[in-house]
């Protein structure tokens, strides 16, 4: 079998859905979205321009595209613009109304649409809330771009809501014809935040032990389950393979989480890793220098302790032989790819055509801290229905960084006025 059959072969979930190949859009940060500094009831509704997005992603011929991220308390949000669904905001049919053009415009052309849900927790930057909530009061320090105020801990009660408010969001997208929720307990958000000894201080029953500190995560998985019994409706989480920083989430907790998480009727495990404060892309050892991944090890090892749940790895893929190879070998069942897909949002269909072998490379001139802005804003430029700027080239690389760093959100850039 070539690596481009190996890449297009249907990945059946275990409760019988289907997505058309290998490949899988991981959650971003869109920041297409209303938003109002004072208002919360204006926060977080999609707009022409994310539909837009979802619209051009679903065109790409990918195998399973996640929306998000989408905070589940508009308080609470990882940045302006973030799509949201709060159930103190709006209502139940409200919010349906609003995300079915989304999960349409995904899905239109056979893809698998999930929607991750999420709170950041202690990541939400002090511009927005300047005492944001956590599992414990450990301060973020800055990171992304952005400073965080001193978190306080979440009461019981709270901790509750929250899984009222991932059920709440659970309905809403099995509702508007999504075919499944994601948790995001990944990258330092608040679930990750309960899940890492280095921030859980909690002496109640959500921290100590591994048991402690995951309950949060069961008990939500509990409240979507709830919300809704359809098993059709796939439950998926993006779980760190390790925070990569001293006494965080650790590779033996991951592995054993893992198990955990398929016992308790996870039907997909995304796997990642690092928090704002270390980040796991940037490990770069010979071996994923050469295999692309940057979790690929992790997933060798959790991958043959999964029976009914399906693994993908999301980070450092870039060429359509490395993500084969990664799936033909079993090291994971899919393959993630994000930043790749903000220049090139149908680089999927390129790749499976045989039209492209590889992702473009991202120009030198352009910074590593300024990748995750430049990002940004290309698809502030999708959804304005422009060519996203082309970050492999020196003038491409000079437009996204002068944009994110006078914090602009550019409506254009790319072939209306700006030759790539």
């Amino acid at each position: 079998m070539s690596h481009l059959e190996v890449l297009k072969k249907p990945v059946v979930f275990n409760n019988g859905l289907s997505a058309p190949n290998a490949t899988l859009k991981s959650a971003m940060t869109e920041r297409l979205c209303t938003w109002s500094d004072d208002d919360f009831k204006k926060r977080g509704w999609p707009t022409p321009e994310y539909i837009n997005l979802y619209k051009t992603w679903g065109e790409g011929e990918i195998g399973t595209i996640i929306l998000g991220n989408i905070p589940c308390d508009a308080r609470y949000p990882e940045a302006k613009k973030n799509a949201c669904i709060d159930p103190e905001i709006a209502s139940h049919d409200e919010y349906v109304k609003a995300y079915k053009p989304v999960i349409d415009a995904a899905a239109a052309h056979g893809s698998i649409v999930i929607g991750q849900v999420t709170h950041a927790g202690r990541q939400t930057s002090d511009e927005v809330a300047p005492t944001p909530v956590s599992s414990s009061d450990v301060q973020c320090p800055p990171g992304m771009g952005m400073t965080f105020g001193k978190p306080r801990p979440l009461t019981v009660d709270e901790i509750h809501d929250i899984a009222r408010r991932f059920g709440f969001a659970a309905k809403v997208l099995y509702e508007a014809k999504c075919n499944g929720i994601e948790l995001h307990a990944a990258h330092g958000y608040l679930l990750s935040q309960f899940l890492s000894p280095r921030v859980n201080k909690r002496t109640d029953q959500y921290g100590g032990d591994l048991e402690g500190r995951s309950r949060i995560v069961f008990e939500i998985i509990e409240s979507i389950r709830k919300a809704v019994p359809d098993p059709k409706f796939i439950i998926s989480i993006k779980i760190n393979s390790a925070d990569f920083a001293d006494g965080g989430f650790d590779p033996e907790e991951s592995f054993t989480m893992s198990k955990k998480l398929e016992a308790a009727g996870v039907d997909l495990i995304e796997l990642s890793g690092g928090t704002y404060e270390s980040s796991g892309f940037e490990h770069k050892k010979e071996s994923t220098i050469a295999r692309e991944s940057f979790f690929i090890e992790f997933a060798e090892r959790i991958r043959p302790n999964l029976t009914t749940a399906r693994l993908a790895v999301t980070g450092g893929f870039r060429s359509a032989k490395a993500m084969a190879k990664a799936v033909d070998e079993k090291s994971c069942d899919i393959v993630g790819l994000a930043r790749p897909l903000c220049g090139e949002p149908h680089l999927v269909k390129s790749l499976l055509s045989g039209q492209q072998d590889k992702a473009r490379d991202v120009h030198p001139d352009l910074p590593r801290q300024i990748e995750i802005g430049a990002c940004v804003v290309q698809l502030n430029q999708i959804g304005h229905g422009a060519t996203p700027c082309d970050t492999s080239t020196a003038e491409g690389a000079k437009f996204a960084t002068d944009a994110v760093m006078q914090r602009k959100e550019p409506e254009h850039g790319g072939e209306k006025d700006q030759k790539q």
